[in-house]
C-alpha cells in the first residue's frame, strides 16, 4: 500500500494523541510527546490541527509531525518503523520539497528520532547537524522527596496565576489565561497538571506543566520556568521535584525534559532535582 500524507483536521487529533501516547516507552530516544501537542494546543484546536502532519499506510499511522514553526518540524515515528526504508524515503521527499506542504522553502530544521533511517537520508541530501539539545530523565520507581515549598495544582479559576508566572519567566511570552483555557480544553490535558511554587512570602515564583502519556510510560515537563525576579534561590529545583512527584502520582515511569545545551543554568537546575543527562541530540538543519 502507498504511504499517504495529510493533515488530520480537528476531529482527527484525538487519534493522533492516542497514538503518540502508545509510542512513548522507556529506552526510546526522546521524541515528539503528546505533551508537546498539548502545550501547542494553547493556540486553539483548529490551529493545532493545521500544524500537524501525518503519514499513513493502509490506514495505520506511521509518523506524526508538529510544525512548531513554519521552519521547524518535530517528528515522531512508530517505534517498529524507525528503519523502514519506504517510510524514510517518503519522509525525506516530503521534508525536502516545499510544494508538498510540510516545510517552507529555505532554512529549516527537523527534530527526528536519533536512530531513524530518515536521519541518514537527510544527511545524504545535504542536511547538517543543528543546535545541540540535552535530554534529561528522572526515574520514578521510588518515591519523590518533598520539594520544600508550597505547591499549588492550578485549576481554571487560577489560570491567571499560571499565565503570569509563564510571562515573567520567558521574555516575549504571549501566554494568557485565555490560552491556558484553550490548552486545558485539549485532549492531552486530560493527563496533565499545571503546578505553581510559592516562596515563604506567598509569591508565585515558578511554574511547570507536566504531561503523562499513561501509566508505565515517560511523562514530560513542558514548559518549566522561574519568575525572573526570583531566580538563584532554588525555586527551579523545587518545581522540578514537584513535577516529578506529580508525574509519579499519575503513574509515569519517568520524567523527561529537553533543553538547549547552551542553557547551562537549566541543565544544572534539572540535575539538582535528580534528573540525569542523556546523550546530546541535534536537529537536522537545512540552509537556504
Amino acid at each position: 500500500m502507498a504511504i499517504i500524507s495529510g493533515v488530520p483536521g480537528a476531529d482527527g487529533l484525538s487519534e493522533v494523541v492516542a497514538v503518540l501516547r502508545e509510542w512513548q516507552h522507556e529506552g526510546a530516544p526522546v521524541h515528539l510527546h503528546p505533551g508537546d501537542l498539548g502545550w501547542f494546543w494553547r493556540f486553539g484546536t483548529e490551529t493545532t490541527a493545521a500544524a500537524v502532519r501525518t503519514w499513513r499506510r493502509d490506514g495505520r499511522l506511521l509518523a506524526v509531525g508538529l510544525l512548531d514553526q513554519p521552519d521547524l518540524l518535530r517528528l515522531a515515528i512508530a517505534p517498529d518503523l524507525q528503519r523502514d526504508a519506504e517510510l524514510a524515503r517518503r519522509l525525506a521527499e516530503d521534508l525536502t520539497e516545499p510544494e508538498r506542504g510540510v516545510l517552507i522553502e529555505g532554512k529549516a530544521d527537523v527534530e527526528a528520532p536519533t536512530r531513524a533511517l530518515l536521519q541518514d537520508l537527510l544527511s545524504e541530501n545535504g542536511w547538517t547537524a543543528g543546535e545541540p539539545w540535552t535530554p534529561l530523565r528522572r526515574d520514578l520507581a521510588r518515591p519523590v522527596e518533598d520539594p520544600g515549598v508550597r505547591i499549588e495544582v492550578i485549576g481554571p479559576e487560577r489560570a491567571h496565576v499560571r499565565a503570569a508566572v509563564q510571562r515573567a519567566a520567558f521574555d516575549g511570552s504571549t501566554f494568557t489565561d485565555e490560552r491556558w483555557h484553550a490548552m486545558a480544553a485539549g485532549a492531552p490535558y486530560a493527563d496533565a497538571r499545571c503546578l505553581v511554587a510559592y516562596d515563604d512570602r506567598g509569591d508565585a515564583v515558578a511554574a511547570v506543566t507536566v504531561w503523562s502519556a499513561g501509566p508505565g510510560r515517560p511523562g514530560l515537563l513542558e514548559p518549566m520556568g522561574v519568575h525572573r525576579d526570583h531566580r538563584g534561590r532554588g525555586h527551579g529545583r523545587a518545581i522540578n521535584v514537584a513535577a516529578a512527584a506529580a508525574l509519579r502520582g499519575m503513574g509515569a515511569s519517568s520524567a523527561i525534559v529537553c533543553t538547549p545545551s547552551s542553557n547551562a543554568g537549566a541543565v544544572a537546575g534539572y540535575r539538582s532535582a535528580g534528573f540525569h543527562r542523556l546523550p546530546e541530540v541535534r536537529d537536522k538543519h537545512r540552509d537556504a
